[in-house]
């Protein structure tokens, strides 16, 4: 993705919505051939000139100083990951190399002990552009068996953009997806050279309206916390409580688990989606030691 047109893009659209007295200019019922604010108002907001910051929105980001974008941001009414994305933007990191870029991601085996260990919490690990690269018993319970599934599908934009599965279980899916979509523009500002992610984008643009509509806002999000509602096949609803931990010694990775209120009803949903994953693994065993005996007595 060229950088320089992430950059015009972005702007147009933090531009276009806002209004002029969203940012205390006084209302005008002059009609404007497009959407937000002028050029020349956001620059004398920020406090550069028009023809400056007209260069910075076509694209040319070079040598912008901290304190101009500060400004800029302050207008826009950025957000934290807006804003750092605004900076990649005009001031990337030194590039991975494409190898770098397609390498396979891994846990370190004390975190999947870890995850193993969280018995009545669903958890897993996202890297790079939302794999779900480890998982614990629980949260392939409630999420979906990513054991069972090929690695391009193992991703939560795959999963919620073209499992049907997806759409029935997240109650707010349009949330949900708004959410995922934002997480990809982030790491599409932080690693603009990986040609999985490019891949990604380019199947669900092809397979998924709904992804390309929602990925022209240009909205930008960082994984949180928060609370989601789920319809599960096998317990029902569920409103859980999610956080997002980033585990040290690998920037890319994130941690996130759910947890219900304690007496609740979802906790006993949970409780009983844990003894169903439980009772399932169990069975899954057994058929895999009857085969395995099966196969030696040939």
């Amino acid at each position: 993705m060229d950088q320089r047109t992430e950059l015009s893009e972005f702007l147009r659209s933090r531009r276009a919505r806002l209004r002029p007295e969203d940012v205390g200019l006084p209302h005008t019922t002059t009609r404007r051939r497009v959407p937000g604010l002028r050029r020349e108002e956001l620059a004398q907001l920020a406090g550069v000139s028009t023809a400056y910051y007209t260069r910075l929105e076509q694209g040319h980001g070079e040598n912008v100083s901290v304190a101009v974008l500060d400004a800029i941001a302050r207008v826009l009414r950025l957000s934290p990951a807006e804003r750092d994305h605004l900076g990649r933007l005009t001031k990337p990191a030194r590039r991975r190399s494409g190898r770098a870029a397609a390498r396979v991601q891994r846990v370190r085996p004390a975190l999947q002990q870890l995850l193993d260990a969280m018995e009545g919490v669903p958890a897993y690990v996202l890297g790079r552009r939302l794999d779900v690269i480890a998982w614990n018993r629980l949260g392939s319970a409630l999420l979906g068996d990513f054991a069972v599934l090929p690695p391009e599908q193992r991703n939560m934009a795959w999963q919620v953009f073209l499992d049907p599965d997806a759409r029935r279980l997240y109650v707010d899916w349009e949330g949900k997806a708004s959410d995922i979509v934002g997480m990809l523009r982030l790491d599409a500002g932080r690693d603009p050279d990986d040609p999985h992610l490019a891949s990604l984008i380019g199947e669900l643009s092809v397979k998924s309206e709904d992804f390309r509509r929602l990925w022209a806002t240009y909205d930008i999000r960082d994984k949180g916390h928060g609370t989601k509602r789920l319809h599960h096949a096998v317990v029902g609803a569920l409103s859980l409580q999610y956080e997002t931990l980033r585990p040290t010694g690998d920037a890319d990775q994130v941690l996130v688990a759910y947890h219900a209120e304690p007496g609740s009803a979802s906790a006993e949903s949970l409780r009983l989606l844990a003894s169903w994953a439980a009772t399932e693994f169990q069975a899954g065993t057994a058929a895999d030691a009857a085969d395995s005996a099966t196969e030696a007595s040939r």
